[in-house]
């Protein structure tokens, strides 16, 4: 008897069991939520970690130096702050990979966010967090650390393989003692990162409506179903084009039908509109303005200056810092003066964060005083920087999120208007993690964010790849817009083509016609319940409701449409269609 109820209880114990862990693993797709915030100040105190510190072991080093051990040649301590606050140094480094570390084991399936406060001992460096697997070395976050006050890094990671993992800071700098505080590695399955999207996608781009059917007497009219269409929506999506478009109906026609906002793909560029100096033509670009202005198409400026010299008009090259000062200003005032009141954005200095040709010119001010000169040109175009590799390469320092963020800081020493991010977004492989990482580190400076020039380069999932840039970019609250950098050409796109030659779609076609639906709603129809209600979660946008109605007399049928507009409000809309 005894052991029966032994016996009993221990399967009563693993049913129980059971049922929790189910649904404490349904719980963690919805509950585990992901933390968006970012720091941009060097601070006297680290914040606590995120997540608790996630997987870190003594993530806030409470515990001495449980759990972590050295890299390379150094030594490690725990020190103390005079205000009680704990870290781990690593000190007598002798080179740039030399730091603490934890070890860690990843699954290729899952997706990682990593955060850290961090501190050097004299100067400033940048500090990147490091994986190292069994197969590769994978940069996961950059920030610039400072003596004297703690920086935020925020970065994420995907490995390739499930195995061993060894988290390491590296600096270039060996001189430099690395501190190190609120260490946190949080994964993600895959349903979890979808569901952040989707909650996202539900707080900022959809609203809640309810829409009630009645007669002209006001009675609610039951089981009644309704086709709700999109005419248009309030999320900025497009598609870059080029000359090409201008004497060709088949590329028109596939363009048109699809896209609201555009860019031109080189024609506004300076080496296009004046190739010889003194000699300037804007035919081309202004024949394109033309054709999409027919068609109600709203138009991106590309670009004023770029700052490679290699994509300068070659006389530009050759020119004494006096002489490119007066075409710099003449090219500002031309370009931007000819298409004024016509364009919602110009990026106003191209790539000056990676490049720096107007600056080594004409002194470190140059962009914030064009970016200005540009601002009281047209103060209806706001002036976007515009940059590559911010978003793409976690390993090009060059452009990270802090580095972007200083050159924000530098710019507003001179202009404090208004002023765009443009992220350009030429991908090859995508980490997701680090994209949303860095679009949160971006978003703290509370500036509109643009992906300007999203593209894959051509691999076996080059559609798969696209599909989830664009669903984790336009999940992310804080992208105010869209542009696919796939202009058409006979000879091929610059890497991306989203059409044939004949403009029949490829499969990354087929990416951004089934993106387009889903933000249309197309093919949306409800039934209203007893009392005439139906609700619906929509984009924001312009919509037209239809009805289909029988007309008792000849037993025919017809239709009534109402229009309505969704814009972004946090309680339930509701509105009323009279059917006569």
């Amino acid at each position: 008897m005894l052991l029966q109820q032994c016996l009993a209880w221990e399967e009563y114990l693993m049913a129980k069991h059971s049922f929790f862990k189910y649904h404490l693993a349904w719980l963690e797709v919805h509950a585990l939520s992901y933390d968006y915030s970012f720091t941009p100040e060097c601070v006297e105190t680290p914040l606590k970690p995120q997540y608790g510190g996630g997987m870190v072991v003594n993530p806030e080093i409470s515990q001495g130096l449980k759990g972590w051990s050295t890299f390379g040649t150094t030594n490690i301590a725990h020190r103390e702050s005079k205000d009680g606050n704990k870290f781990i140094v690593a000190f007598n480094r002798n080179a740039s990979y030399h730091s603490f570390s934890q070890k860690f084991h990843l699954d290729h399936q899952q997706l990682y966010t990593i955060s850290a406060w961090l501190q050097v001992s004299h100067g400033e460096s940048e500090v990147v967090a490091v994986f190292k697997t069994s197969s590769d070395y994978v940069h996961a976050g950059w920030t610039i650390a400072q003596s004297g006050c703690w920086s935020m890094l925020k970065g994420g990671l995907v490995v390739n393989d499930s195995g061993p993992a060894e988290l390491y800071f590296h600096t270039e700098n060996p001189t430099a003692e690395i501190w190190a505080d609120s260490i946190s590695l949080q994964g993600f399955t895959q349903d979890q990162w979808k569901a952040h999207q989707d909650q996202s996608i539900e707080k900022t781009r959809k609203s809640k409506v309810r829409i009630q059917v009645v007669d002209p007497q006001g009675q609610p009219l039951a089981n009644k179903t309704m086709s709700i269409k999109q005419q248009s929506g309030n999320f900025p999506f497009g598609c870059a084009i080029n000359r090409n478009i201008l004497n060709n109906q088949a590329y028109q026609n596939w363009f048109t039908s699809r896209f609201k906002y555009t860019v031109f793909e080189n024609e506004m560029k300076w080496y296009s509109t004046e190739p010889n100096n003194g000699r300037e033509d804007y035919s081309v670009p202004d024949a394109m303005l033309r054709l999409v202005k027919q068609r109600n198409i709203i138009v991106r400026g590309h670009n004023v200056f770029w700052d490679d010299p290699n994509f300068n008009p070659s006389w530009v090259r050759t020119l004494s810092p006096t002489q490119l000062s007066l075409a710099v200003n003449k090219r500002i005032n031309s370009v931007m003066g000819r298409y004024k009141g016509q364009l919602i954005h110009w990026d106003v200095v191209n790539e000056n964060i990676h490049f720096g040709f107007l600056e080594q010119k004409l002194g470190p001010l140059e962009s914030g005083k064009l970016y200005k000169q540009a601002n009281l040109i047209d103060n209806r175009a706001i002036p976007f920087l515009n940059e590559f590799n911010t978003i793409e390469e976690p390993g090009d320092k060059a452009v990270s999120a802090a580095q972007y963020i200083r050159k924000v800081r530098q710019i507003r020493e001179v202009y404090n208007g208004p002023l765009g991010i443009g992220l350009e977004g030429h991908f090859k492989t995508p980490n997701i993690p680090y994209i949303r990482a860095t679009i949160d580190a971006l978003a703290s400076l509370r500036l509109p964010i643009w992906i300007t020039e999203l593209d894959v380069s051509s691999s076996p999932n080059q559609d798969k790849f696209l599909d989830q840039i664009l669903r984790e970019t336009h999940g992310n609250r804080a992208v105010n817009g869209i542009i696919i950098w796939s202009a058409w050409s006979p000879q091929g796109c610059y890497r991306m083509c989203l059409t044939d030659n004949n403009f029949i779609n490829l499969a990354t076609g087929n990416v951004v016609d089934r993106f387009l639906r889903e933000l249309a709603h197309q093919g949306l129809q409800i039934t209203t319940d007893s009392n005439g209600i139906l609700t619906a979660s929509l984009y924001h946008g312009v919509y037209e409701a239809e009805i289909s109605r029988s007309i008792k007399t000849n037993s025919s049928s017809s239709s009534m449409a109402r229009k309505f507009t969704v814009v972004p409000r946090k309680e339930e809309k509701t509105f009323k269609i009279i059917m006569n």
